[in-house]
């Protein structure tokens, strides 16, 4: 069994933590399994509580500036009000649910380079340490998937995902950011449209699909010239190759007949614009192994937590 001391608050000798997660990816709405497995330090010690926190690496703008920085975005207490022995092992096992808005950051098993992380507090007689960060796979929903294979099918690439501090303007939506998946047109579309940002915020029993063309203005500002939203149930089933074409043969129309420049009044958080070449998908294994370039690999993002969730805000 290998430990990870925490040698902040707590002090040298103390004690000792290892959360260990069920090795498997887990969807949005659905929950995160584990244990916490606890050792004593030199001598016994009060455990006030052992907490855990999601934790999501977010990008906003402001200014005209850009910065990165990290959102809590759960919180649970496992354990607590107990005394651990000096040496003494001890595991708590523990069931996390997530939001159904928890985005996405891996497909067909694949990193899309979305940073999420679940973070292990020990509280010890008013000494808190927040301990290490254990990443967090998150797979799409069977509706997601569906809708993400009909743009493959189609012939769409996939060029990169990130996180968006703010909120989508006329969305119920309830996590303080949102996830853009950007994907490169195929050629049919490609003079009409340069690039389609596909945002999906999930609730209970149906799901908001908003697709925004170019990042030039639209919904997120309040126009509707060059996006669309469209609200699914979780379990619909349709010809979701056809509904995605007739999605983007819409946002195709929309750039034509605007000249490709649409009203755009701004949302705090939104958007920067895309980086790298996208890659074509030719359906969804092996696409995104294609399509994840440039070092976006979630296992290196999480080689030094430091880096990773270093940033200029942090949401409380």
């Amino acid at each position: 069994m290998v430990f990870k001391k925490l040698l902040g608050a707590l002090g040298v000798g103390g004690p000792m933590v290892d959360t260990v997660l069920e090795p498997v990816a887990v969807r949005p709405g659905g929950t995160v399994n584990g244990e916490v497995r606890l050792k004593g330090g030199a001598s016994d010690v009060e455990v006030q509580h052992v907490t855990l926190e999601l934790e999501a690496r977010v990008e906003a703008e402001h200014g005209g500036g850009e910065s990165r920085g990290t959102v809590t975005f759960g919180r649970i207490t496992v354990a607590g009000g107990f005394r651990l022995g000096a040496d003494e092992e001890r595991t708590v096992p523990f069931s996390f649910p997530l939001h159904p808005e928890t985005p996405l950051n891996e497909l067909d098993g694949r990193p899309i380079g979305v940073g999420l992380g679940l973070r292990t507090e020990l509280a010890i007689a008013q000494a808190v340490d927040k301990g290490d960060l254990d990443p967090l796979r998150v797979a799409p929903l069977p509706i997601q998937e569906a809708i993400l294979d009909a743009f493959w099918r189609l012939g769409f690439g996939f060029r990169s995902a990130d996180l968006e501090y703010g909120r989508l303007h006329g969305v119920a939506q309830q996590l303080p950011f949102f996830q853009e998946i950007e994907l490169m047109p195929p050629a049919q579309y490609a003079r009409q449209i340069n690039e389609v940002e596909l945002t999906f915020v999930a609730g209970p029993h149906s799901m908001d699909v908003i697709l925004e063309a170019d990042k030039r203005g639209g919904y997120f500002g309040g126009g509707q010239d060059s996006v669309l939203r469209i609200t699914v149930g979780l379990d619909e089933r349709r010809d979701w190759v056809h509904e995605v074409e007739g999605w983007v043969g819409q946002l195709a129309e929309r750039r034509s007949m605007f000249g490709g420049h649409a009203g755009h009044r701004g949302l705090k958080g939104h958007g920067h614009g895309g980086h790298g070449g996208g890659v074509g998908l030719g359906g969804v294994v092996g696409g995104v192994a294609a399509g994840v370039v440039g070092g976006m690999v979630l296992g290196e993002m999480f080689d030094e937590v430091g880096d990773l969730f270093g940033g200029d805000f942090a949401e409380e």
